[in-house]
C-alpha cells in the first residue's frame, strides 16, 4: 500500500514537472515563434513565399499617390475586390493644433513659390500655386471651425497567387486597375515582411507609409461596397444577399463576352430548379425560347405549363432522330456583309463521323478504334450524301421538278436523307469490295458493334436509325427532349452527342447571324459530365460552346461532378467559353478544384460548402454576388424536383390531407 502512495506521488511530481518546463519553454518563446507559420520564406526582397501543403507566394503593397478628389466607393472598390487579396487600413487622427500649424507652413510655402513663379513670369505655375494655396486656406478654416479635421491613413495590403508567375501578372494588373482611379500603389520592396505583418489583422503597422486625408475624402477607404449584378433588360433571379436587391439578370445582355452559362453544385442543392425558374420567367417576360436535353426527366412539366413540346426517346418509343438530317444556314458574306444561304456538307460529314466513331467506341472505349477507322467511316458518310446528289448548293436538298403551292408560300420536296442503316449497307458493300489488309480489320470491327444500331437487324439501340419523326418548330417556348428512359451508362451519353449534332442542325444554325433578325433561344444540357469520357463529345461540345454566340444563343451546361471537368483540360473550353458561372452548394471533395479553376477565396469556398440550397455565388463577367434563390409558390408547383414534396403538393392541390 505504501509502495503504490510513493509510486503515485511521484506521478504526480513527474507530471508537475514537465507541466513546469512546458510552462517554461512557452515563456521563452515569443508570440512570433508560436503563432507564425513556420514556413514562410522572407528571404526574397520583393515576395514571400509559403510553405504549407499547396506552396504560395505573396506580395505586400501600399498606397503612395491619391487623386486630389476622391469619390465613393469607386475609390478603392478595384483594391478591395481583386481576387485573393488582404487590406488593412490604420488611421490616426491629427490633432487641431498640429494641423493648423502644418497648414500655415504649406501655406506660406505656396506663396513663397508663387512670389518666384511670378517674378520668372511663369503664368501656368504661378496659376496653379495660387489654386492650390486657397484650398489650403480653406481646409485651414473649416477645421478651425470645427466643420473639419484631418487624419493620416497607412492603407496596406497582401496579394496571394499559386505560382511566381500569376503573382507577377497580377501584380501588373492590380497596379494598372488602380491607375485608373488615379491612385498610386507601389510593391513593399525590400520590406515585403514588414508589409506582410502590416497587412495581418493584429493591428501593427510596420511600415507606416502614410497619406493625409479630411474627413470627406476619410470616408471613401470604408469598404461598404459589394458587387452589385444586374441588367436592366433582365428577368428577377433572385436575391442579394449581401444587399437585399434583387438581382435581375439577362443572359443576353450586350455587356457580357458571350452567352453561355455554366451551374456546377451537389446533389439536392437545386440545380434544377434553378434552371426551370430561370427559363419560365425568361420565356413569359422576354420571349426567350429554350430546349433542354433532359437526362433526368424533371423538365417535363415545365414544357406542359409553358405550353411547349415534351419529346421521349427510348427504346420503346417511336420517335426517330436522324444523325444524318442537314440544313441550310444563313451566313453574313465577309465582303459584302449581306447574308445567303449556305450548305456546309463537309462540316456534316464531320459530325457525323465522329458520332459514329463513339457508337463504334462503344461503353468500353475499345483502343481498337482509331484513325484508320475513322477514315473508313468518313469515307462511307461522304459517300452516301454524294449518291444523293447532296452538295454544298442549297437547292441540292430538295427533289427538283416537286414544288407545291400551300397558300400563298411556294414548298418544295425535301429529298430523304440517309441513315444510319443505309450507311451500314454500304459499310457492307465496301467491306466485301475491300482488298486493302491494312483496312480489314476495321471492316470486320465495324460489322460487328455497329449491328446494336441497326432497324434491319432489331438492335437494341436503333432509336437513331431512320427518317426522322419530328421537326424543331421555331417560336415553342420550351422543348424538352426527354432521354432518361435510356441506359445510364452509354445509351444516354451517346444520345446526348447525337442530340446535340442534331439540335445544332435544326435549331441553332435556323437563327440568323443578324441580331436583328435572329431569336433568343437556350440549350440547356443536364448533367454534362455524362458526355467527358467520349473525346468526340466533349470536341463538339466545345466547338458548340464557342459558335453559340454568333447565332444568338446561350448554351447552358449543368453538372455536379466538377472534378471530371477538372480533370479534363479538354472540356475546361467550355468553362472559358461561358461569360456567367452559378455556384450552390458543393461537396467538400469538389471544392478545391473549383476554387483553383475560378479563383476563388478561402471566404468563398467556405460560404459555398456550409450554404443552404438555394443559395450560391453567381459569376458574371468580372462581377460576385451572393444569391438566394426562391421560386415562387405557383412556381414550385412545376419546379420542385424531390418526390416527396411533389407528392404533397399533389395532394393539398387535390384536396386531400
Amino acid at each position: 500500500m505504501k509502495l503504490m502512495k510513493k509510486q503515485k506521488q511521484q506521478e504526480e511530481e513527474d507530471q508537475a514537472q514537465v507541466m513546469n518546463n512546458e510552462t517554461l519553454y512557452l515563456k521563452k518563446k515569443s508570440i512570433k515563434e508560436l503563432i507564425a507559420p513556420s514556413g514562410i520564406d522572407a528571404s526574397n526582397i520583393d515576395h514571400l513565399e509559403i510553405i504549407s501543403n499547396v506552396k504560395r507566394y505573396a506580395r505586400s503593397f501600399y498606397v503612395s499617390t491619391l487623386p486630389r478628389t476622391c469619390i465613393f466607393p469607386e475609390l478603392f472598390r478595384s483594391l478591395y475586390m481583386f481576387g485573393d487579396i488582404n487590406t488593412s487600413i490604420y488611421i490616426r487622427p491629427i490633432q487641431e493644433s498640429n494641423s493648423q500649424n502644418d497648414l500655415n507652413k504649406i501655406i506660406t510655402e505656396l506663396e513663397t513659390e508663387r512670389i518666384v513663379a511670378n517674378d520668372k513670369g511663369n503664368i501656368n505655375r504661378e496659376s496653379i500655386l495660387t489654386q492650390k494655396r486657397y484650398e489650403t486656406e480653406q481646409l485651414r478654416d473649416e477645421i478651425a471651425a470645427g466643420f473639419n479635421k484631418l487624419y493620416e491613413a497607412s492603407i496596406v495590403s497582401t496579394l496571394f497567387a499559386y505560382s511566381k508567375e500569376d503573382l507577377d501578372k497580377l501584380s501588373k494588373m492590380l497596379t494598372a486597375e488602380m491607375a485608373k482611379s488615379l491612385v498610386g500603389i507601389r510593391s513593399a520592396w525590400a520590406i515585403q515582411e514588414d508589409g506582410f505583418k502590416s497587412a495581418l489583422p493584429l493591428m501593427d503597422d510596420r511600415i507606416k507609409k502614410t497619406q493625409i486625408f479630411d474627413r470627406p475624402s476619410m470616408g471613401t477607404i470604408f469598404p461598404f461596397t459589394t458587387s452589385n449584378i444586374g441588367h436592366d433588360t433582365g428577368v428577377p433571379i433572385g436575391v442579394n444577399k449581401q444587399t437585399g436587391v434583387p438581382i435581375l439578370f439577362d443572359n443576353f445582355h450586350s455587356s457580357l463576352t458571350n452567352y453561355n452559362m455554366v451551374i456546377f453544385a451537389k446533389s439536392g442543392a437545386g440545380k434544377s430548379v434553378t434552371m426551370k425558374t430561370l427559363i419560365s420567367r425568361s420565356s413569359v417576360l422576354m420571349g426567350i425560347e429554350s430546349l433542354a436535353l433532359d437526362a433526368e426527366g424533371e423538365y417535363t412539366i415545365v414544357a406542359d405549363s409553358l405550353g411547349g413540346i415534351n419529346v421521349v426517346i427510348s427504346p420503346n418509343s417511336k420517335t426517330v432522330i436522324n444523325l444524318f438530317d442537314i440544313e441550310p444556314e444563313r451566313v453574313k458574306d465577309e465582303i459584302t456583309g449581306r447574308e445567303k444561304i449556305v450548305l456546309n456538307v463537309e462540316n456534316k460529314v464531320e459530325d457525323v463521323t465522329q458520332a459514329l466513331l463513339t457508337m463504334a467506341r462503344g461503353s468500353t472505349r475499345s483502343k481498337d478504334v482509331n484513325e484508320i477507322t475513322k477514315q473508313v467511316i468518313a469515307e462511307i458518310v461522304a459517300e452516301e450524301y454524294a449518291e444523293r446528289n447532296i452538295t454544298n448548293d442549297p437547292l441540292s436538298l430538295y427533289v427538283q421538278g416537286n414544288e407545291f403551292q400551300k397558300g400563298d408560300k411556294l414548298y418544295k420536296e425535301k429529298k430523304k436523307m440517309p441513315t444510319i442503316g443505309s450507311w451500314y449497307k454500304r459499310l457492307q458493300k465496301k467491306a466485301v469490295e475491300n482488298k486493302n489488309p491494312d483496312y480489314s480489320f476495321h471492316y470486320s470491327y465495324l460489322l460487328k458493334v455497329m449491328k446494336q444500331y441497326i432497324r434491319e437487324y432489331n438492335g437494341q439501340m436503333a432509336y437513331f436509325d431512320g427518317q426522322s419523326t419530328f421537326e424543331l418548330l421555331d417560336g415553342v417556348p420550351f422543348i424538352n427532349l426527354d432521354i432518361s428512359q435510356l441506359e445510364e451508362r452509354f445509351a444516354r451519353p451517346l444520345a446526348q452527342q447525337i442530340l446535340l449534332s442534331w439540335i445544332w442542325e435544326k435549331y441553332v444554325k435556323k437563327n440568323s447571324e443578324d441580331r436583328k433578325k435572329a431569336a433568343k433561344k437556350r440549350v440547356i444540357v443536364d448533367e454534362a459530365w455524362m458526355l467527358l469520357p467520349y473525346p468526340e463529345a466533349v470536341d463538339f461540345l466545345n466547338t458548340m460552346a464557342r459558335r453559340a454566340r454568333k447565332r444568338n444563343v446561350s448554351l447552358a451546361i449543368i453538372s455536379q461532378r466538377f472534378q471530371d471537368f477538372y480533370e479534363k483540360p479538354e472540356a475546361q473550353a467550355v468553362l472559358t467559353s461561358s461569360d456567367t458561372k452559378l455556384f450552390l452548394a458543393q461537396d467538400k471533395s469538389e471544392i478545391q478544384y473549383l476554387k483553383e479553376v475560378f479563383k476563388l477565396s478561402d471566404g468563398e469556398a467556405g460560404f459555398l460548402i456550409n450554404c443552404l440550397k438555394g443559395e450560391g455565388l453567381l459569376k458574371v463577367g468580372g462581377e460576385t454576388a451572393i444569391i438566394q434563390i426562391t421560386p415562387t409558390q405557383k412556381e414550385f408547383e412545376f419546379v420542385e424536383t424531390n418526390v416527396n414534396k411533389m407528392v404533397r403538393m399533389q395532394k393539398m392541390k387535390n384536396g386531400m390531407k
